[in-house]
């Protein structure tokens, strides 16, 4: 399977000229030969917050059509990183998971919002995982802060996720934490993770970049710089079994030790 991830500046409060952009990278990487395409987080709009009731997607159709097309007319699955949705409860920071054919698989509203950027003071939180098949693969995919919750990253593990994505809009000064948390998270849950950062800067970060697909292992198998790239790596997804076979850490678990509740 390759994988191709858009690492790419997202423009502040102008979703107009994020969606061409957009389009131009996504089919870029489907003429380079990809068999899924992942974009960041929340690249319609980036964090204008304040200016969600104008710039937000009301209801996702815009998006949803948007990737749609794309995915059907280039027949390649794309994992839709995340834009921010109107809806009649409020905003979300919402991912749509498009097939070759053009078919909506899934869609996950980010869990765990970022109060340092007041996003839990705009947007709704989600209530639900978020795990779907695309050829006949059983995946996952996150949003940014939800990477920090090792717990919530495990429940998407639990059902089998081989491949695990994590879009994000993470700033440059916590690099570090970004590099070691996808590293983590690969290794403990024996599976591939794939996270797709944005690049560039806005008047409130600067961002970080270094988008990473990372293996069963561990192992980087490709990182991005901190410019605007598209990162692509083949990926070899008997390297899942092989990982839980030798290490049986699935097996081994004690959940009835374990008090997560509190």
């Amino acid at each position: 399977m390759k994988l191709s991830c858009i690492q790419t500046t997202v423009f502040f409060g102008e979703p107009q000229k994020n969606y061409v952009v957009i389009e131009q990278k996504i089919r870029a990487a489907a003429a380079a030969g990809a068999d899924v395409i992942v974009l960041p987080e929340m690249w319609n709009t980036g964090y204008a917050l304040s200016d969600l009731a104008m710039l937000a997607d009301v209801g996702g159709e815009q998006t949803k059509r948007f990737l749609s097309q794309l995915a059907q007319q280039l027949k390649v699955n794309i994992i839709g990183g995340s834009v921010a949705v109107k809806e009649e409860k409020g905003f979300y920071n919402r991912t749509y998971v498009m097939n070759r054919s053009g078919e909506l698989v899934s869609q996950y509203d980010k869990v765990h919002l970022f109060g340092l950027m007041a996003e839990d003071e705009y947007m709704q939180a989600g209530k639900t995982d978020h795990v779907f098949t695309i050829d006949g693969i059983t995946q996952s995919s996150l949003i940014c802060y939800d990477l920090r919750f090792s717990e919530w990253v495990r429940q998407q593990a639990l059902q089998d996720a081989h491949i695990i994505y994590v879009p994000a809009q993470w700033p440059e000064p916590r690099l570090h934490h970004w590099r070691t948390l996808l590293q983590a998270r690969a290794i403990e849950n024996q599976c591939f993770i794939v996270g797709v950062n944005v690049a560039g800067s806005n008047p409130a970060n600067t961002f970080a970049g270094h988008s990473l697909i990372i293996n069963p292992w561990g192992e980087i198998i490709a990182e991005a710089d901190e410019s605007d790239s598209i990162l692509q790596a083949e990926i070899q997804l008997e390297a899942v079994a092989q990982a839980r076979g030798r290490i049986p850490i699935f097996a081994d678990r004690r959940p009835d030790l374990y008090n997560i509740t509190d």
